[in-house]
């Protein structure tokens, strides 16, 4: 039993070990002054993260890569909860075709989804290439298997169909048994296949390069860039990056937990 402890406390520090020491790594170069030839930094400074929040195109390039995740990542929510849920309550036949058509992204790599958007929409009636609406479209349908997979789970997990139908025989017509019922059960699947799209996104290069490369510098660009100039500034782009990512998902995680327990408050004073 002892032995198979400490197997299992030795497994998880290599792991622990292996994810954290390139980011341990990572931000001691970001605060390193000069640091060649020698185990550790020869001194430290704050000059390179003062550079980078001093920098407008950072700041900028942050703000347009949140927007455009978070535009892609609502219309998905919205419209795979509701796809979902209809397609698994009413129109069960349907499922297999629903997920078959939502593994495709899986299917396609991004350099030939990037072309293929590009050919498509460079001219004729609509021309999307090079404006932010095409890489929402090409982020909504990127994340789309992973708000299937999770939504579809949910209402396996809490049998959506006896729910309604036990709502609807309280009196509940169909849309207050959804949004009251149904939807506040599967938010905590939504709210962690929300947080798996948003990291998938925020990390997404291929199709940010392809489809609007300068003409919308997402942080992705604007890292790629400053590869080639500076080591420095690059791993304290790095290292803010990943800061804002953590924050964000421990606040959309915090907020999940507050609305579940709301629900647990709702449904014990019931």
């Amino acid at each position: 039993m002892k032995n198979k402890r400490w197997l299992s406390l030795l497994v998880v520090s290599a792991a622990f070990i292996y994810l954290v020491l390139p980011l341990a790594a990572t931000f001691m170069y970001s605060i390193a002054k000069e640091w060649s030839h020698t185990v550790l930094p020869v001194s430290y400074t704050l000059d390179w993260y003062k550079e980078l929040f001093t920098d407008s195109r950072f700041l900028a390039a942050v703000g347009r890569t949140l927007t455009v995740s978070a535009i892609a990542l609502i219309a998905s929510v919205v419209t795979m909860s509701v796809t979902v849920f209809v397609v698994y309550m009413y129109l069960p036949k349907l499922e297999r075709f629903l997920q078959a058509i939502t593994m495709i992204p899986f299917a396609v790599p991004g350099v030939v989804a990037a072309v293929g958007l590009i050919k498509v929409y460079s001219s004729g009636p609509i021309v999307l290439s090079g404006t932010i609406w095409i890489l929402v479209g090409a982020y909504y349908v990127l994340i789309i298997p992973y708000m299937y997979q999770g939504i579809r789970n949910s209402l396996r997990t809490i049998d959506a169909r006896r729910l309604m139908e036990a709502a609807e025989i309280l009196g509940a017509s169909k849309m207050k048994a959804f949004l009251q019922v149904v939807a506040p059960n599967i938010m905590g699947g939504i709210i962690i296949s929300a947080l798996l799209s948003f990291s998938i996104l925020i990390g997404e290069f291929v199709m940010a390069n392809f489809l609007v490369g300068g003409s919308y510098e997402t942080i992705q660009i604007y890292l790629m860039r400053q590869l080639n100039q500076n080591g420095h500034l690059s791993s304290a782009i790095v290292i803010a990056y990943f800061t804002i990512v953590l924050m964000i998902s421990w606040l959309m995680l915090k907020l999940g937990t507050r609305f579940n327990k709301k629900e647990e408050n709702k449904e014990n004073a019931a």
